[in-house]
């Protein structure tokens, strides 16, 4: 196969761009717009997380369904399927009338995003062919980077002039367009037998995370932390993934294979970066709720001053492969994590007249240290595995990112409704989000354990080409802070 990149795989890439572009936008428009949908809908914030919480949650369902689906009914098809999910559930949403009825049918979005990146991956790994694969991502993922910068401002724009339902308006003429363009020009595909599917399986999978993040966001409202809707829901949760890894490991083929985690340096890896999606998506949903209550700035500029997180990212993101193949994954990683949790460290005494810059600083810095610890963590833990492992590995760690992402958001939100209780000064709630930031700093300090498991792991790396495994995770890795 020549190497030379034909126009119609650039065609297949643009096709499958607009859909993840759609996506990927959304979810960072709603951060933004979480104040606005609080008070709007006139609820608490420990309620109107799971807006988040449970389109991660969906996220997080669905993704390992995404193989068996490619190879039962293709992967056009699942591609086109998702869109429609995706497009149908953003239309819900805008005419949802209260709080409960926008969270179902974020769901039912998350259940359409949740396939959109790994199928569009799919697609572009067979149409491009392996050797071709790195310089085809690198233009596809870029609509990933840049989502954390341009989806607050989005948001801005669209809360500040028009409705909060056009947030999720916005995205159904792009889901039509995005339909009609994959209906019309993405190849037929033949991935090979899709076997039984594990049903038993994701009912336990889906049932229990649900449980648990329900258990921890009822902590907000109950004065106890032994009440019967706090312990019964967490108890339920855990029993049953309990559950999940037993039947998991007496099948065989599970929805997902938890025989992995024998292999020490993918479960060091894998809890890496379930901590980092902790950290990351937990975090985001403070600093545009600081701007807004505290501060009182509006959507538009509160955005612009989310931007910077995103725009470290994306700064690092040229050099990460690099730093990768010749320091090795697992240091580049712990020193990710290391800025990461450093730059946390003055959020916690964050105040209500903090300098902005200042602040942006610190956002610029963490999004460096995002940028440093997602993919080195990726490569390491797709080094330590077979080759017939991976198609188990690479759904595993989405999965891990965005229950991580769930339960951080969950966590952070009830910190911060608890400890803002009473505060009627903007000095007063600074305090909260001190004490919130305080939650996050131990969170990415947490990741620091499971991170020095793959220093120990890694033996010295000489410089050289950019490795199988460090192209391979950065096509694995789904947007980062999306």
């Amino acid at each position: 196969m020549s190497d030379r990149i034909e126009p119609y795989v650039w065609k297949i890439a643009g096709v499958v761009i607009l859909g993840m572009t759609m996506s990927i936008l959304d979810t960072t428009i709603v951060n933004v717009a979480l104040d606005t949908l609080s008070r709007e809908l006139h609820t608490t914030l420990a309620q109107i997380q799971w807006v988040a919480t449970g389109y991660l949650l969906a996220l997080a369902a669905v993704i390992p369904l995404t193989g068996w689906a490619a190879r039962r009914f293709g992967a056009k098809r699942v591609y086109l399927a998702s869109i429609f999910l995706f497009t149908v559930g953003s239309a819900l949403c805008g005419v949802a009338g209260s709080s409960t009825s926008l969270i179902l049918f974020r769901v039912l979005q998350g259940v359409g995003g949740g396939m959109i990146m790994p199928i569009s991956q799919m697609i572009m790994a067979e149409v491009a062919g392996p050797k071709r694969m790195g310089r085809v991502m690198g233009i596809v993922v870029m609509p990933a980077m840049l989502a954390p910068i341009l989806g607050p401002v989005v948001g801005g724009l669209i809360l500040q002039n028009l409705h909060w339902s056009w947030i999720f308006f916005v995205n159904v003429p792009i889901g039509i367009v995005a339909g009609f363009l994959g209906w019309r020009m993405l190849p037929e595909s033949n991935l090979g037998k899709a076997g039984k599917l594990d049903w038993l399986g994701l009912v336990l999978l889906a049932t229990s995370m649900p449980l648990i993040v329900y258990g921890l966001s009822e902590i907000a409202t109950k004065e106890s932390f032994t009440a019967p809707s706090v312990i019964w829901p967490i108890v339920a949760g855990i029993a049953l993934a309990g559950s999940f890894g037993w039947h998991a490991l007496h099948v065989e083929r599970p929805l997902l294979d938890v025989r992995l985690y024998a292999n020490r340096i993918f479960a060091a890896a894998s809890l890496t970066t379930f901590g980092l999606g902790a950290a990351l998506f937990g975090a985001m949903i403070l600093v545009p709720l600081y701007y807004q209550q505290v501060r009182g700035e509006d959507v538009i500029v509160t955005g612009l001053l989310v931007g910077p997180q995103g725009l470290g990212m994306l700064l690092v993101a040229p050099w990460i492969a690099r730093f990768t193949d010749r320091f090795g994954g697992g240091r580049v990683a712990f020193v990710g994590i290391s800025v990461l949790t450093l730059s946390s460290l003055p959020l916690c005494f964050i105040g209500a007249n903090t300098s902005i810059l200042f602040i942006s600083i610190l956002l610029l810095v963490r999004g460096v240290g995002i940028g440093l610890s997602f993919i080195p963590t990726t490569t390491v833990a797709f080094a330590s595995l077979r080759t017939d492992q991976l198609s188990d590995a690479t759904p595993q760690m989405n999965v891990l990112q965005r229950v991580g992402g769930a339960i951080g958001t969950a966590v952070l939100a009830v910190v911060l409704q608890r400890a803002s209780k009473g505060a009627s000064t903007p000095t007063e709630l600074a305090g909260a989000f001190g004490t919130a930031y305080w939650w996050a700093l131990g969170i990415c300090a947490a990741s620091m354990i499971p991170v020095l498991v793959l220093l120990r792991a890694e033996g010295p790396k000489e410089e050289g080409p950019v490795s199988a495994e460090v192209e391979m995770a950065e096509e694995f890795v789904e947007p980062i802070g999306a």
